[in-house]
Parts: structure tokens; C-alpha cells; sequence
């Protein structure tokens, strides 16, 4: 009904207004959700639903189809911010214990969801394989987002922050695996098929690793803010369209990138830069992946067996659970880790719904037109009741395990003898805490437009005051 207005219109004014409907539909929903304490992902992909083919019929089919390389793009600037946590300082730390728990806590996982839908569901070989690896992957954004909000940090959220950068360079591997026996069918394996996927990739985190080296050299210290975002985006979307040119994913690279940038550069800035520009692509790419949600298809009959998508939908969520959680336990007993990680860090693993749904989209142009809409409706389903709880479960990992506090008292420590060995009285004691605040509160940088404007209007000030005194005294006098 809605999609009439469009009658007539050109090509152009029709993309542009399609989105504008996606940005600002999908901005109200957050004004909902966000008093439900609800993150920002199940707005988007709500509003998809809401405005989606399947509901209200907002947006065209044709431009839906025509948004496809979102997926790319948006995973493209998540895998990048990956990569800031892979500091060679970091890893040498706790490399090779972290390496130990990630693989327990991504292959437990995808072989408990393998098991679930080849053994249990009957369902076929390429689609259960494609899904278990999946499954693997956990969702940074949601994680870091949580422990930006909480201040949390520690061994607790060092090892957290390294987990999830490693867990999702396992899931890749494995999906890619996947994809490759997915493509040639169940009947074709062989160990060739198993191995050119592991070494293209291996490819791609070299290609991505020269693409971090020449994005440094781009970036020297004269190089402006803005001009900065413009060379680093350039990079990422040429690294991603030769990706799209082999029909190879890019994400690995990507991180790789983001590794290699940040390790030879020290430069937390652009990450951030970077954090601030992707909020409306990663709008429009979960909006768009909603609305390619068909909720009637959860209970009716579809082409992967007598079993309804929502059971499916739901046990993956219940079993992937499960399959973190045991796998990180085992993960940090194996390694010894305290019992502080090892009882709460599988809580901290089950946010999923980036990553998930991007390789949900790209697992979906490997399988034909039926199961790949089954696959993206079991992951879309899945995720809307994942981040219901998945962002409390990681916040809960966090308190539970005395990462983060709301008491000033944990949150600045301060010693408790002065410089001559007397014990500080408690004002002394939170003077100093709020001196240490201040200090960490970041300085503002004002540039030279703003710095001009306020001169000028300093000088108006000197200007216009003393007349305003003198006015005010010449009233007074008249009374």
C-alpha cells in the first residue's frame, strides 16, 4: 500500500528516500528500547522487521536486494576495531592461555550446535556446518560497548577483550571451511576442499597485514583529522572491494589490518574516529538484515524438515549457551586461570549479534534461495532474544567477577599512608580520589575556529560590560 508513493518516482529519489525511512525509523526505535534497556542492535533490527516486505512495506524489494554489500562494509569496520586488541604486549602476556581458552570455548560450541542439527534435527550436512560455526563467533560490539559503560577493567576484562578478538578469527576459519563445503556439496569432500579455504585465508590476513603497513605510511602526523578519516575508510573499502572481486570475505584482513595499524603505529585515535563514523552504516545494515526477517516462516513448514524455525531457532540459542559457557569453564581450567574468570567468563561470551549476522548473510549466497532465508530467519530469531540477555549476562560477568564497582572507593584506589608513613584521614584520602578523577578526565581540544570565536567574543564582552555597569549605576542614581 505504502510503496504506491513510489509510483512514478526515478531510481534515485527512490534509494534516498528508502533510506532516510531506515535511518530515521531505526533512530525512534532506540528512543523505545532504550527505556527498556534494551541495546541498539534489536532497535534496528525491529524497525527492519516493522518497515521490512514482511510488515508494513516501507522500503522496496528492489532496494533491499540493492543493499546487499552492507553486509561487507559494516563487518568491514567491526573486524578493523577488532584489531586494536591484538597488542603484541597484550599477547605476549597472556597469549598462549588465551589461545587455549578460545578454542575450547568456540569448538565446544559450534560441535555442541553441529551435533543439535546434523544429529538431532536430521537437517543436511553444509547447512549444520554453516551454523555450527556460526555459532562460534561472539558479538565485540556488545562486549566492548558493556565495558566501556561500566569503566570495568582488570585480568578479568584483559582476558575477556582477547578471548573475543580470537574467538572471532576461529569462527572465521571454521565458517569459511564451511562455506567451501556448502558450495561443493556434501557428496564432493575432500581434503582439498577442507585445505584451500585455510590457506586463502591465510592469504588475506597477509594481504590485510600489507594494507595495515601502508595505511601507517599514509598516516603521517601532519595529516589532518578529517583527511585521516577519508584515507582510512578509502582503505578499508578498496581492501573489501577486491575481497568482493575474488567472492572472498574480507574480515579477516580487516583485522589484520586493524593488528598490524595499531601495533606499528600506537594510534588509538583513528579507532576511535572510526568508532564515531560507523554508527549509520551498522544502522542500516542490521535495519536491512531485518528486514529480510519473515516472522510467518518461523511456524510454518520449510524446506529443512518437518521441524519448525522458531524450535530450531530457540534450542540454538539454548545449546550455544551452554556450549560457551562449559567450553570457557574447561578453557580456564585446562590453563588455570581464578576462579573469578573461570565462573563467570562463559556469561561474557553469549552477546552474538554483529558478527553472527553478518556471516549469517554471507553463509546465506552460498546455500540456495530457501535454506538461505531459513539460515538468516534461525540467526535473525535467534539474536532478537540473544541481545535480550546477552548484554545483562555480560554485565553480570563483569560485577560478579569484581571487575568493575559503583563505590568510589574501588574505582580510584589511593594508598593509605601519606610520605611520612601516617595513616591519611578519609578526607585526605577522597581529596586525593577526586584529584585523580580530574586528572583522567580527557582535555578538550579546541581548534582555531573555535578558539578565534571565543576571543572575539571575549573582547564584545570586555566591550559591552563596563556600558552595561555604568547603565545600571546611571538607574540607580535616577531613583
Amino acid at each position: 500500500m505504502f510503496l504506491s508513493i513510489y509510483d512514478g518516482m526515478g531510481q534515485v529519489p527512490t534509494i534516498i528516500i528508502a533510506i532516510s525511512i531506515m535511518i530515521f525509523f531505526g533512530f525512534a526505535m532506540t528512543r523505545i528500547t532504550k527505556r527498556l534497556k534494551l541495546p541498539s542492535v534489536t532497535a534496528y533490527i525491529i524497525t527492519g522487521i516493522l518497515i521490512g516486505p514482511f510488515c508494513f512495506k516501507l522500503v522496496p524489494t528492489t532496494v533491499i536486494d540493492g543493499m546487499d554489500f552492507l553486509s561487507d562494509i559494516a563487518l568491514a569496520f567491526i573486524a578493523f576495531g577488532t584489531g586494536e586488541f591484538f597488542k603484541v604486549k597484550s599477547l605476549k602476556k597472556n597469549g598462549p592461555n588465551v589461545i587455549i581458552i578460545t578454542l575450547f570455548e568456540a569448538l565446544i560450541s559450534a560441535v555442541v550446535i553441529f551435533i543439535l542439527m546434523y544429529l538431532v534435527f536430521n537437517l543436511s550436512l553444509s547447512f549444520s556446518i554453516i551454523l555450527a560455526a556460526i555459532a562460534s563467533a561472539t558479538a565485540p560490539t556488545s562486549t566492548l560497548m558493556t565495558i566501556r559503560q561500566t569503566k570495568a577493567k582488570g585480568n578479568f576484562v584483559d582476558t575477556l577483550l582477547q578471548v573475543v578478538a580470537l574467538d572471532d578469527i576461529i569462527a572465521l576459519l571454521t565458517f569459511s571451511i564451511a562455506i567451501s563445503v556448502a558450495q561443493v556439496g556434501d557428496e564432493k569432500l575432500s581434503f582439498i576442499t577442507i585445505i584451500e579455504p585455510l590457506l586463502i585465508n591465510i592469504g588475506v590476513i597477509l594481504i590485510g597485514g600489507l594494507f595495515g603497513f601502508l595505511l601507517k605510511m599514509l598516516m603521517p602526523t601532519s595529516r589532518s583529522t578529517d583527511n585521516r578519516l577519508i584515507i582510512s575508510i578509502g582503505t578499508l573499502f578498496v581492501f573489501c572491494g577486491i575481497c568482493a572481486l575474488l567472492d572472498i570475505s574480507p574480515l579477516l584482513g580487516c583485522m589484520s589490518m586493524g593488528m598490524i595499524y595499531t601495533n606499528i603505529s600506537k594510534d588509538d585515535k583513528l579507532f576511535k574516529q572510526l568508532a564515531y563514523f560507523s554508527p549509520p552504516f551498522l544502522l542500516l545494515f542490521f535495519v536491512r538484515s531485518g528486514m529480510t526477517f519473515d516472522l510467518s516462516a518461523l511456524f510454518q513448514k520449510n524446506t529443512l524438515g518437518s521441524t519448525p524455525l522458531i524450535v530450531i531457532g530457540v534450542l540454538y540459542l539454548i545449546v550455544r549457551i551452554i556450549g560457551k559457557y562449559l567450553g570457557a569453564f574447561l578453557g580456564c581450567l585446562v590453563v588455570k586461570k581464578p576462579k573469578e574468570i573461570r565462573n563467570y567468563l562463559g556469561l561474557a561470551l553469549i552477546p552474538q549479534a554483529s558478527v553472527a549476522i553478518g556471516l549469517a548473510s554471507l553463509g546465506s549466497r552460498a546455500l540456495d534461495e530457501n535454506t538461505g532465508s531459513a539460515l538468516l530467519t534461525i540467526i535473525l530469531a535467534a539474536n532478537i532474544l540473544n541481545e535480550l540477555i546477552g548484554p545483562l549476562c555480560a554485565k553480570m560477568s563483569l560485577y560478579l567477577s569484581g571487575s568493575y564497582s559503583n563505590q568510589i572507593e574501588d574505582l580510584v584506589v589511593v594508598d593509605d599512608l601519606n610520605e611520612e608513613g601516617k595513616t591519611k584521614s578519609e578526607v585526605d584520602k577522597l581529596i586525593e580520589r577526586i584529584n585523580k578523577i580530574r586528572e583522567d578526565i580527557p582535555k578538550i581540544e579546541i581548534s582555531e575556529e573555535e578558539a578565534a570565536f571565543d576571543e572575539a567574543a571575549e573582547e564584545q564582552y570586555d566591550y559591552v560590560q563596563p556600558n552595561l555597569n555604568f547603565q545600571k549605576f546611571r538607574k540607580w542614581r535616577g531613583k
